[in-house]
């Protein structure tokens, strides 16, 4: 009976330290996944996220769990430490998004470096319109030398290099695009998208209602990120453009909410 007793306890040990490895690498998890790769029920795996979360390791969340070290972040990362993380599914992202602009079309690149990936990936045309109060995009956009761009003006937050303030929302408002790529630093599906500074999501909701369609794009480690600005509810997303490591409750949130998912 002891010796059944340890295999238990070692079985289950090792698959919460594989668990927490899961976790700390790709930042979610979900129950449904675990309990078909370890064999065991779904309950099982609720208990190990229990464990792991009264340990501080994840956040419970929506049909599993998310690491503790995304959630409810307040402190916003350096625009250098942005440029050099989960770069290749931003590049895939960028580069899929960019194919959803049509010839003759006004969009909105929103700051951010996914959005900077969109901006690599446009195709020089004449007859396509880019606004940006991104300095970065701003860079890779004067490369390119048909596309026609527009900079929208205001104070310069060296911390992300992008302009905002009362200028850079008044630049908008004679303005009608036919799309926004909207940036995201969290994404939770009951929280909404949320930013971490606050200009940032005044200017964003600007740019939601001057565009026909809105298009979010992010990488798959700011789902169930949570930050102190909202800028808009899930559900107001026209299409959400991530990678293939996007949790799997988020097909279903496509499905219910009502917006195209697309997977780079």
């Amino acid at each position: 009976m002891a010796d059944g007793s340890r295999v238990v306890t070692r079985d289950t040990s090792e698959r919460r330290r594989e668990i927490t490895t899961m976790i700390r690498t790709r930042g979610s998890v979900q129950v449904a996944a675990l309990s078909e790769l370890f064999g065991v029920s779904m309950q099982t795996i609720r208990k190990d996220l229990h464990y792991l979360e009264d340990h501080g390791v994840a956040t419970r969340a929506y049909g599993g769990a998310i690491s503790s070290e995304v959630v409810n972040a307040q402190v916003e990362p350096a625009i250098e430490t942005k440029r050099v993380i989960h770069t290749e599914a931003k590049e895939r992202i960028g580069k899929l998004a960019a194919g959803m602009v049509n010839p003759g079309e006004s969009i909105m690149l929103d700051s951010g470096t996914t959005t900077l990936q969109i901006a690599r990936f446009l195709p020089d045309e004449e007859d396509i319109t880019v606004v940006t109060n991104d300095f970065d995009v701003l860079g890779v956009l004067n490369q390119k030398r048909k596309i026609k761009i527009v900079m929208l003006g205001g104070e310069l937050r060296r911390k992300n290099m992008a302009f905002y303030g009362a200028q850079t929302v008044a630049a908008l408002d004679d303005l009608l695009l036919d799309k926004l790529f909207l940036g995201v630093d969290g994404l939770d599906i009951e929280r909404g998208i949320t930013t971490h500074h606050d200009a940032e999501a005044q200017l964003n909701r600007r740019m939601v209602e001057t565009a026909r369609e809105v298009i979010a794009v992010t990488d798959a480690s700011k789902f169930g990120k949570v930050c102190l600005h909202r800028i808009i509810g899930v559900g107001d997303l026209d299409v959400l453009v991530t990678d293939t490591g996007a949790p799997s409750y988020i097909d279903e949130a496509a499905d219910r909410l009502g917006f195209g998912l697309y997977k780079a």
